[in-house]
């Protein structure tokens, strides 16, 4: 079974499923979907599409350079059917999609580890600039005049004792 790509959005298509267009050139365009043909219709740029997986790609927002894309290469050679080679390549396969995700899943989260180093700094900046609407601005004054008056009296005392 042949699995082929959307054009527009990156999507798997299935046998019998989506649409096709096909220019005078014998350029073939497959869509997953109508929302993908209308898109590709009004002559739209994939890459400034937000949904779309080249958007995500161009943007730095999903992982595009890894060894483990080099396995999805298609080989057009013809090999003897071989039982044991058959079970080893599609053990590799899922092999190759268990790191594959466990990659992704770690590209991910060393994206969004960034996201909160920045979102720190923008909290303490903010504390920074705005701190008199966190700490009273007479806070430290009742204490220095609660001192103050205790001084004093502490002052007429001694007066006291010593006349």
């Amino acid at each position: 079974m042949r699995v082929e790509k959307c054009y527009f959005c990156s999507a798997p298509i299935y046998p019998g499923h989506g649409m096709m267009f096909v220019r005078n050139d014998c350029k073939v365009f497959r869509f997953c979907r109508s929302k993908c043909h209308k898109n590709f219709k009004k002559k739209r740029n994939p890459r400034k599409i937000r949904w779309t997986k080249a958007f995500r790609k161009a943007a730095g927002k999903e992982l595009t350079v890894d060894n483990a894309f080099e396995f999805e290469k298609r080989r057009n050679e013809p090999i003897k059917y071989q039982r044991e080679l058959w079970s080893k390549t599609v053990d590799a396969m899922k092999r190759v999609e268990e790191i594959k995700r466990k990659r992704q899943a770690q590209f991910i989260m060393n994206r969004l580890k960034k996201g909160k180093g920045l979102e720190k700094a923008q909290d303490i900046k903010e504390v920074k600039q705005n701190i008199h609407l966190i700490r009273a601005p007479h806070a430290g004054k009742a204490k220095k005049l609660e001192d103050k008056m205790v001084q004093k009296l502490q002052e007429d005392v001694d007066m006291a004792e010593s006349s």
